[in-house]
């Protein structure tokens, strides 16, 4: 028997990368699918109340918005269960995604496509955002799903997480710096991209660099305590692709993202930082 004691509400999936984001006081605008439901006006209203640009947000009647159910007792999770809409979109909903997409992308200084693998990122949505992106000159970044690993190539950078790395190239894991170090030259090869960043947990991140020598950095995790890892890689790609939007190097984007991961794997739940608290783990 569980018996309820409180209940909250936060945004997650991509959903938390709009939160990081805000958080670290960037000037956001989102753009997704959401169902005609509770749980899609709750979700727009909080991100309204954070200052969020939510008119890309396409109302889709014929889905749920997803909902990812966590029950907790003693700080730890027991169970989860999910209410969603699988499948792909339909061609009306897409058509108003891709017209958000080409009214919002002109103003934008960066993009994140954050892709869980829900049907919004689909194959005529990435070729549109990247391209995009590249003829305007502007970082795109993406937080990987294994099924369209191919359909990323030319980005900025993307940032997969040790397991979601070898799953994209699928290849079966192996230990070992070196090993880590020939799976990611072969993505940036692979994907033509300006550069990959594997975030490795409590080995911290490896970031590679294209270039006639592919330049490879290892970060050292800056996490003193971690509590839960919950949303750490939407941290990583907020702070990663915001301070590109800025014009930090890639290296100096990438440490900053480091400590910004350090500070939220930290607290309890899906998490997020601000500026001052970044800065001060900077100094």
């Amino acid at each position: 028997m569980v018996r309820v004691t409180g209940e909250s509400h936060v945004p997650g999936g991509a959903g938390n990368v709009v939160n990081n984001l805000a958080a670290l006081g960037a000037d956001v605008s989102v753009m997704g699918v959401i169902g005609e439901d509770e749980a899609g006006s709750r979700l727009l209203q909080d991100f309204k109340g954070r200052g969020v640009d939510v008119s890309g947000v396409c109302v889709d009647v014929e889905r749920l918005t997803t909902q990812k159910c966590r029950v907790i007792a003693e700080r730890q999770q027991v169970v989860r269960f999910d209410r969603e809409t699988g499948g792909p979109l339909s061609h009306a909903t897409e058509s108003r995604l891709l017209a958000s997409l080409g009214e919002e992308l002109p103003k934008a200084d960066a993009v994140i496509l954050s892709d869980y693998g829900k049907g919004v990122i689909n194959p005529r949505v990435l070729a549109r955002a990247i391209s995009a992106c590249r003829r305007r000159g502007i970082p795109v970044t993406v937080d990987p799903k294994p099924e369209h690993f191919s359909r990323y190539k030319g980005v900025t950078c993307v940032t997969p997480n040790t397991s979601e790395a070898w799953a994209c190239m699928r290849r079966d894991a192996k230990p070992g710096s070196d090993a880590i170090d020939a799976l990611g030259k072969d993505i940036l090869k692979f994907l033509r991209s300006e550069s990959v960043l594997i975030t490795r947990g409590p080995d911290g991140m490896s970031l590679f660099e294209k270039g006639a020598k592919p330049r490879i950095t290892h970060i050292p995790t800056q996490a003193r305590e971690v509590f839960d890892v919950s949303g750490a890689g939407d941290t990583v790609i907020s702070t990663l692709t915001l301070a590109l939007a800025a014009g930090a190097p890639l290296r100096r984007a990438a440490a900053l993202a480091n400590h910004a991961a350090g500070i939220v794997v930290a607290k309890l739940g899906t998490a997020t930082t601000d500026a001052k608290e970044l800065a001060r783990a900077v100094r």
